[in-house]
């Protein structure tokens, strides 16, 4: 969430205000902020209050002490406490209360754009740089459904049988690709990167979800269930992020970086019969993940890292991409600034988002209260969070089965894939 703070001083208000405008929330977004700065008077007034009511039964008990002391009566002074011991229990509760509305609503509200990123919608998405050169689209370039079809490595009508539609079955070849492109992008990040491994429980609590952002506000999104009050991961930042939630870490600890490899589930509600053939929008995909935490004045440059290591996969594959700055409007809920990566697909014809690389800022430390201390006996500070699709792999295997495909129907091994596929080539009656 925001800093509170920025709802105590007008001119922090102001300038938080203007930033949240770029991302053109409209009036909501004036609604929004005029209830919350309600809701923060009011939480400050039942504060005072709750204070002012301790304060006057501390100077009470006090002068309790000290008539005992002189074998004075305080019968009456000890009546008025009883009373106002009630009158703080009170005042507290309201505090707490006051609190609790203003934190909830303050999990509504996105986070600050960083200063460069542009206002608006997808229109100002800026192409920052771009690697290999796409093969042009034309009818001899068949989709990845016609092709997975044919070779026998993805079952669509089996998955929908089993699941219901936007739950892929990869079959034979295919469940080798898929397992192979997994191993591969873990191998690449915890061996050549730095990261370390991590494999999270794929079933969280709703505090986790709250922690990165996921809940309140998009819980339509989400698998969950119900008995336990648990929700399947809609990626593996959220365990992973969670990890040191409520710690305080020595800066010398920093950076933490982890990869997790993890299947992903979301429901994806309101997106109906939008790219809906094949694998380009599924319920249950897998995806490789990177995260950061790191000190804020690292966290611009941990982005760039981070960013070109998510790079390095797709051009070890050999894939055409681009890197794509994200304007204001498109950013995620949780994002201060976010780089996409996105795969040419000849086959379709489209440029498809593979990766969403973010920096987070304070965002989710604030909700998770994870900080570090800058040094000995130094006071805490949030750290920052960082993380980045090190690929999704259900649009990572569509360009890869579009780009490689060969005239007789069959499909190549990207050379990086051969040594854990066993096999260089995919061919009809092969899975």
């Amino acid at each position: 969430m925001i800093d509170p703070r920025v709802f105590r001083d007008a001119e922090a208000f102001e300038a938080a205000r203007e930033r949240l405008a770029r991302r053109a929330m409209g009036p909501d977004l004036d609604s929004l902020l005029g209830e919350l700065r309600a809701q923060a008077d009011r939480r400050r007034r039942a504060i005072a209050e709750a204070d002012a009511l301790k304060g006057e039964q501390n100077a009470k008990s006090r002068e309790v002490g000290e008539r005992k002391k002189r074998g004075e009566d305080s019968s009456a002074l000890l009546a008025e406490l009883s009373g106002l011991s009630q009158r703080v229990r009170a005042a507290e509760a309201a505090a707490r209360e006051a609190d609790a509305a203003f934190v909830e609503k303050l999990h509504f509200v996105p986070n600050l754009p960083a200063a460069d990123v542009p206002a608006g919608d997808a229109a100002p998405n800026e192409v920052v740089r771009s690697w290999g050169e796409p093969i042009p689209h034309d009818p001899s370039r068949r989709p990845h459904w016609d092709l997975a079809k044919d070779l026998g490595i993805i079952d669509f009508e089996r998955g929908t049988k089993l699941s219901g539609s936007g739950f892929p079955l990869y079959v034979g070849l295919g469940a080798r690709l898929e397992r192979s492109l997994i191993n591969y992008l873990l191998q690449l990040q915890a061996l050549e990167h730095g990261y370390t491994e991590v494999s999270p429980p794929l079933l969280v609590t709703r505090e986790t979800m709250t922690g990165t952002g996921q809940l309140p506000k998009f819980e339509e999104d989400l698998y969950r269930a119900a008995p336990d009050d648990l929700f399947l991961i809609p990626t593996a930042e959220v365990p992973v992020t969670n990890l040191h939630r409520g710690e305080i870490l020595m800066g010398e600890e920093l950076p933490k970086r982890y990869v997790a490899y993890t299947p992903c589930f979301r429901r994806e509600a309101g997106a109906h019969g939008a790219d809906t053939r094949g694998i380009l929008r599924v319920h249950q995909f897998d995806k490789v993940e990177l995260v950061w935490l790191t000190r804020p004045d690292a966290s611009l440059a941990a982005h760039e890292d981070l960013t070109r290591h998510a790079e390095t996969a797709l051009q070890r594959l050999g894939l055409a991409y681009r890197v794509v700055r994200i304007a204001a409007r498109d950013l995620g809920f949780a994002s201060h600034r976010q780089y996409d990566l996105e795969a040419w697909a000849p086959g379709v014809g489209k440029w498809l988002e593979v990766s969403s690389c973010s920096t987070y800022a304070d965002f989710q430390a604030r909700r998770m209260d994870i900080r570090f201390r800058p040094g000995r006996g130094a006071k805490p500070e949030f750290v920052h969070t960082l993380n980045g699709s090190a690929l999704g792999l259900a649009r990572t295997l569509i360009a890869v089965l579009e780009t490689y495909q060969e005239p007789d129907g069959g499909v190549r091994i990207p050379p990086a894939l051969v040594p854990l596929m066993g096999v260089d080539r995919i061919g009809r009656g092969a899975a």
